[in-house]
């Protein structure tokens, strides 16, 4: 029997993925949150000692992240941005360049998809983690502009090594179908 407490925990818990590969990214390092969620990666990771950014467009989360953050004295700051705007929300901005590492999980925008790593340094690194066509038979999310396609985050090759990537079926949290990748820049010495 899962009580109100272990479920609430599940969902703060970080996902495998992003803690299996933390790691790759500079001790200390600046790392950007992009579509945050609840902000169970940006409380991971600000644990782990890195300087946090989570970004999203739902104030009400992000309010609820900095007073997590102040309570529990970790190094997060939040932004309200709406990253499904017609333009990048990024072009010309302070964060080009500017982060160790981008995480983003159960996330996707694809007009965007492919200008994550214009946000990573020379030595940044990409988590990306969401679902997959397939996800569907699971339950939501089941619309296919919401699911990627096979290989589909292999896109990023042209502009990055990959380090890590899977397409597969996932058992725990729950059922699922995702696709996952860690990648750095192609000029990173990673």
């Amino acid at each position: 029997m899962i009580t109100v407490k272990s479920a609430l925990e599940a969902d703060l818990q970080a996902s495998d993925w992003v803690t299996q590969h933390a790691s790759n990214i500079r001790p200390g390092g600046r790392i950007l949150d992009y579509a945050c969620g609840t902000g169970r990666h940006a409380i991971y990771l600000a644990t782990q000692g890195y300087e946090v950014l989570a970004i999203d467009c739902n104030p009400q989360v992000l309010q609820e992240i900095t007073d997590k953050a102040r309570q529990l004295q970790l190094n997060i700051k939040t932004q309200l941005i709406d990253l499904e705007q017609n333009n990048w929300p990024f072009s010309g901005s302070e964060f080009a360049k500017s982060f160790d590492g981008v995480v983003v999980t159960n996330y996707l925008y694809r007009p965007f998809l492919m200008c994550l790593p214009e946000l990573l340094n020379d030595g940044g690194v990409l988590i990306y983690e969401t679902f997959a066509l397939g996800n569907e038979a699971f339950g939501k999310p089941s619309n296919p502009n919401f699911l990627l396609r096979p290989n589909e985050l292999l896109g990023f090759s042209e502009k990055m090594k990959i380090l890590a990537y899977e397409d597969v079926q996932i058992q725990l949290p729950k059922p699922a179908c995702i696709q996952r990748i860690c990648a750095v820049p192609l000029q990173s010495k990673t």
